[in-house]
């Protein structure tokens, strides 16, 4: 049995930072596990001009502790109509890396988002030129299709219609949730991938109702049956290059999860790796977690893999029920479970 791992270092292609106290409170957690993340761009008001990003750049790196060597890559966040010559201007500087498609109210802080795909289709025929990756959080917002359904719905309305009309386009479906997600992906073209996280590879829908409700499973896209969360263990075990890592780590203070209107989103930051880790060993795929953690994503964003190197072993990492934060406190996934895999170094 497997009793240390050494793995070159990691990277996050998903995660919220926030801002302000928040970001100063949570950094560190991504920071010292992972090289680079991709950092989405839905604060308030949105990320949609490279000299926001830009800034926030600079706030990002400011918060990280001293002596963490971290690199947040930037994403601007699409909204009806947006300038593509923003866009080109921003990556030409190495200020963006992508560009986020949500559709307008799918998820936190998408009020700004797209209502309609024709609206930004000057903007995609731009990236498909330069070579910049569209992220996409792939879900309608029709309340006439059920909630559990809006990511396979999303795929027939919109997605391969998308694919069609800009076949050249580099597409990370971000978070996906299902084995609908799974095969179209497995078996579209290579420059479509996806990223998978680790709380949709441990947990079903059963886990928001479990004894009653609770708030910090919610996370969209929702998790979803059984057969789905399979799926995406296969898949992100298989070592199938189009499967990556990203988190998409959400911090929320307890008091807006644990509300009359809720929160989406689960905070996985600080016991991400080692989540990842008992998955694959569970599957049996130890030896698939570094190609899926530190390879794949790098080399579909065309970027270097990481020189350095990380260790975990196999020993008891209690999670604790809280954290303080921004002067409130976060629950962090797997919060009071003892998991079995500790990041040392």
């Amino acid at each position: 049995m497997t009793e240390r791992l050494r793995l070159r270092r990691p990277d996050d292609w998903h995660v919220h930072l926030r801002d302000g106290p928040m970001l100063a409170a949570v950094a560190d957690a991504t920071a010292r596990q992972f090289a680079r993340a991709i950092v989405m761009p839905n604060l308030k008001p949105p990320v949609t001009t490279a000299a926001a990003a830009a800034a926030y750049r600079e706030r990002i790196r400011a918060a990280v502790s001293p002596g963490i060597a971290f690199e947040p890559l930037m994403t601007c966040y699409l909204v009806d109509g947006i300038n593509p010559d923003e866009l080109v201007r921003g990556h030409g500087e190495g200020i963006f890396t992508a560009a986020k498609l949500y559709p307008a109210h799918a998820t936190t802080n998408s009020a700004h988002g797209v209502t309609d795909v024709r609206q930004i289709y000057p903007a995609l025929d731009a990236m498909q030129r330069i070579g910049m990756p569209l992220l996409i959080h792939g879900e309608v917002t029709d309340h006439n299709v059920d909630i559990f359904d809006r990511e396979a719905v999303f795929i027939e309305r919109t997605l391969k219609t998308m694919v069609a009309d800009f076949p050249a386009l580099k597409i990370v479906f971000e978070h996906i949730t299902t084995k609908d997600a799974v095969d179209f992906v497995r078996d579209a073209s290579p420059n479509i991938a996806a990223t998978i996280t680790p709380h949709h590879l441990a947990i079903n829908r059963n886990a928001m109702f479990d004894g009653g409700m609770r708030p910090h499973f919610y996370c969209l896209p929702v998790a979803k049956r059984e057969l789905h969360r399979l799926a995406l263990r296969a898949a992100a075990t298989s070592g199938n290059p189009k499967f990556f890592l990203g988190t998409d780590s959400a911090p929320h203070a307890v008091e807006t999860k644990e509300a009359d209107c809720g929160c989406a989103g689960i905070y996985n930051a600080p016991f991400a790796i080692e989540s990842y880790a008992r998955t694959f060993a569970e599957e049996g795929a130890l030896d698939r977690l570094e190609g899926f953690a530190s390879e794949f994503g790098p080399r579909f964003y065309g970027l270097p893999l990481n020189p350095d190197f990380i260790t975990l072993e196999r020993a008891p990492t209690p999670v604790p029920g809280r954290i303080s934060a921004a002067g409130s406190e976060l629950v962090p996934f797997h919060a009071g479970e003892v998991l079995d895999w500790r990041f040392v170094a």
